[in-house]
């Protein structure tokens, strides 16, 4: 499976990342990082797009060869999105770091580091980088795991966690670590279908003090409204918006603005 294929390579990146630099040389540096921006995502009466600047993915390949993370990201704030997500993966969908940077500093608004976290190193590093929020996937984490590293962003980094679920297991298990973000992907991981039934059959069991995103498989406005009925508070949106011819009219069409 992809999932696990890219864990072990996380390993590797792990190892190679930590020799290069020392684990108490990125403590003290992100202890020194500048404030982020706080990650809101509720608004009442709508639901908030989170825009992805995504190159590729491992199942459909390559979307946008050239693609200007800086100016995508200025194009998707114009559009009206609350927030910005930025794969950081270089391996399987190649992203990087300084795509993450290019974003925020063109930007101006709040940026979801997207990657896959397995050590707590990665969420120092989401620190340093000045993320204002890290991804969480429930999959790849134990219990311990989870409860941890959501206390250590909360506390200790004041990072955002999203923490993202497929299953009512899952959904149970970062209900447990006290996620406070919930994401809903709609691909099973495991077969690739894509349906926006899972987050209509898991918001129901999410009490309504959580913010609730929904992920994956969603590309028109009828979508949106169709979560915005179910009470869902943001969409994360990808694929659809690097491949759109402009992208600010787009993020302003699923808006209804």
């Amino acid at each position: 499976m992809i999932l696990d294929d890219i864990v072990q390579v996380k390993k590797l990146e792990l190892r190679k990342a930590k020799d290069v630099r020392k684990f108490v040389d990125l403590k003290a540096k992100a202890r020194n990082a500048a404030p982020l921006k706080p990650f809101e995502l509720r608004k009442p009466g709508a639901v908030s797009i989170i825009a992805e600047v995504k190159r590729a993915s491992p199942v459909k390949g390559v979307f946008k060869a050239d693609l200007d993370p800086a100016d995508q990201a200025i194009k998707y704030r114009e559009g009206g999105a609350a927030a910005i997500s930025v794969l950081t993966d270089e391996q399987f969908f190649k992203g990087s770091v300084d795509d993450l940077r290019a974003a925020r500093n063109a930007a101006g608004i709040p940026i979801l580091r997207k990657d896959f976290v397995i050590d707590e190193y990665q969420l120092y590093e989401a620190r340093v980088m000045l993320a204002d929020a890290a991804l969480l996937i429930v999959r790849i984490l134990d219990r311990a795991q989870l409860r941890d590293y959501i206390a250590l962003a909360k506390e200790e980094l004041k990072l955002a966690t999203l923490v993202e679920v497929h299953t009512e297991k899952e959904l149970e298990i970062a209900l447990d670590a006290r996620a406070t973000v919930i994401g809903i992907n709609n691909r099973d991981l495991d077969t690739f279908k894509v349906t926006l039934e899972t987050t209509a059959r898991l918001r129901q069991i999410i009490p309504a003090d959580r913010i609730v995103v929904s992920e994956s498989g969603i590309s028109k406005r009828e979508d949106i409204v169709l979560l915005q009925n179910m009470k869902v508070d943001a969409a994360l949106i990808g694929e659809e918006l690097v491949k759109a011819p402009d992208p600010t009219a787009k993020i302003k069409e699923l808006r209804g603005a």
